[in-house]
């Protein structure tokens, strides 16, 4: 019996590496899933295919694989969106299937025709439709190959028509994945060691390019007597082991990494593409680094921008270098962020009057939580207080929504890291707005065998929003969120459910939430007039604040205005 151009689909994403296919059956994919019924790829039934995007997502980007979702025609393969979006920004190598009514049909507005391509090449590396069964392993393995090779998602566009005809017998196309060294040349070497040794106020900056250079990056802070800031996305992989750490500048940053990248004379940029251009020093020379031409000097002047590998580059770089002495603007650093950590570690404490602060919870998860936990975090106040009050082993893993900063992404994305490794700890830092939002996919914890550990940080309110609109000195509106008891609502879904509303009582919760062996999840009624301060805070920020205090002083407010300059500012 001939192969269908499903099977051939199927049979080649297989061959690439992938395990496993997110997404929610219907017509026009029948024949994919039938294919991925009769291979070794398991099909994991989501219940909102955005869920399956941001799942397929996290999968692909902590096991380092191909990962598959499919959907149905129109409405179906389109909710993968902004799930897709999050995946294509956070570089992890994605194939979406996305099943289209019968060729014949195309182009005649018939009932869930999309074109798709015009909506899928903003947010992929690669967009084509199969348009005939000769095709389908060519398209199928560039499709593949440009998910790995460029690290983003690849979408295949599927006529069902095509998906069920015979495929003809003609040689596999194999994926080939290359691995070069990559790294600047002599020249550029010998320039950009001329300016890091003229330095006097050297600082190192490391972003997600720093992966797998731990060692070198360190060994150069050393030569270099240089504070190493960081980026969110570069946590996991330069904060753990690393005297010269002073944690991360920028919105979510603090203290001392923001003092070390603005005072310093010469800034090394590793890896790192930080979109937020005031963090950037005002006078210093800048050599940036990167495995992407295109981001060099595109957020800010650099003097020397060159192309390499970073840990390449490091391990060339190092002979040129020469032994530095003077440690007077590091110790500086060092001192600042040992501060800054125990004010930190002061916020993480039980709150006045026993008020639970949502970096109490967060702290209490980071001391039980496993040495080789996967963190995932919902954009908003969750993902700063996972960045800021985990730690790093060299052996976790911390998941968030940070270049695309979506709402909603923690708890599937929970899901995609514990399929892809089941003997681990996977907890997601659940915002109440974010968790209600799809909330619908608790279902698959539990239809799929999912073990997910799920913190919800219920304080009522969209927690961010409201910091936003005070800053601006708005009166917080449109805000608050009527929320269930989310510990009943696990139960009758069948998972286990524990609700707190105390603070003497979270940490038993905590130890018992994470020892449960099934789905889990905890609801905490945290503070909701905690808010998520700022490495440095502008005047205009002060002002939006003080004019908010004013206003809802008039609006009658006022308590509220005291408990929040009492609880984050008299302290």
């Amino acid at each position: 019996m001939a192969k269908l151009v499903a099977d051939v689909v199927i049979e080649t994403l297989q061959n690439a590496g992938a395990k496993h296919c997110w997404g929610v059956p219907g017509d026009t994919l029948n024949y994919v899933t039938d294919a991925i019924r009769r291979s070794e790829i398991d099909w994991v039934h989501v219940r909102h295919e955005e869920v399956g995007g941001f799942a397929a997502g996290a999968e692909a980007m902590v096991a380092n694989r191909l990962t598959l979702c499919a959907g149905s025609c129109g409405p179906g393969s389109l909710h993968f969106v902004n799930g897709l979006y999050e995946a294509h920004r956070n570089r992890s190598p994605v194939v979406l299937i996305a099943s289209q009514v019968t060729s014949d049909e195309l182009g005649f507005d018939f009932p869930q025709e999309v074109d798709y391509k015009p909506i899928f090449d903003t947010c992929s590396v690669f967009c084509q439709e199969i348009r005939t069964p000769a095709q389908a392993r060519r398209v199928t393995a560039m499709a593949a190959q440009a998910a790995l090779s460029k690290r983003g998602v690849a979408v295949i566009i599927l006529p069902v028509d095509i998906s069920k005809a015979p495929a003809p017998d003609e040689p596999d196309f194999a994926v080939h994945l290359s691995q070069p060294v990559t790294r600047p040349s002599d020249g550029e070497l010998d320039r950009i060691a001329a300016v890091l040794n003229a330095g006097k106020k050297i600082a190192i900056y490391g972003g997600s390019g720093c992966e797998g250079a731990h060692d070198g990056i360190v060994a150069l802070a050393e030569r270099l007597k240089a504070p190493f800031a960081h980026t969110s996305r570069a946590k996991d992989f330069v904060e753990y082991d690393n005297p010269y750490n002073v944690g991360m500048t920028g919105v979510f940053g603090i203290d001392s990494g923001y003092h070390a990248v603005s005072e310093c004379d010469t800034l090394l940029l590793l890896g790192c593409d930080f979109a937020w251009r005031q963090f950037y020093p005002e006078k210093a020379r800048i050599v940036q680094i990167d495995i992407d031409p295109t981001h060099l000097g595109r957020r800010h002047p650099v003097e020397i921008g060159a192309v390499g590998d970073i840990g390449a580059t490091v391990e060339a770089l190092l002979p040129r270098l020469a032994e530095r002495e003077n440690r007077t603007f590091l110790d500086d650093c060092l001192k600042r962020h040992e501060k800054t950590v125990e004010h930190l570690n002061e916020r993480a404490q039980v709150g006045r009057g026993g008020a639970i602060h949502p970096q109490y919870l967060t702290a209490l998860i980071d001391k039980y939580a496993d040495d080789d936990a996967i963190f995932t975090a919902d954009g908003g106040s969750p993902m700063v207080w996972v960045l800021r009050h985990t730690r790093a082993t060299g052996k976790r893993r911390t998941v968030v929504s940070l270049t695309h900063g979506t709402m909603a992404n923690a708890m599937p994305q929970a899901l995609g890291a514990k399929k892809a490794f089941p003997d681990r700890q996977v907890i997601s830092l659940s915002g109440d707005g974010g968790l209600t939002m799809l909330m619908g996919d608790l279902i698959t914890a539990v239809q799929e065998n999912i073990a997910i550990k799920i913190a919800v940080f219920n304080n009522g309110s969209l927690g961010f929003v409201e910091l936003e609109q005070k800053v601006e000195g708005l009166l917080d509106t449109y805000t608050d969120l009527q929320n269930p008891n989310f510990a009943m609502v696990a139960e009758v879904i069948g998972i286990y459910g524990r609700r707190v509303e105390t603070a003497g009582a979270l940490e038993d919760a905590v130890q018992a939430w994470l020892a449960h062996p099934g789905p889990a999840l905890l609801d905490v009624t945290t503070d909701r007039l905690e808010l998520v301060m700022p490495p440095t805070v502008a005047a205009s920020q002060v002002f939006g604040t003080a004019l908010y205090s004013a206003k809802a002083v008039i609006g009658g407010k006022g308590k509220d205005v005291f408990s929040l300059l009492k609880d984050n500012f008299l302290k």
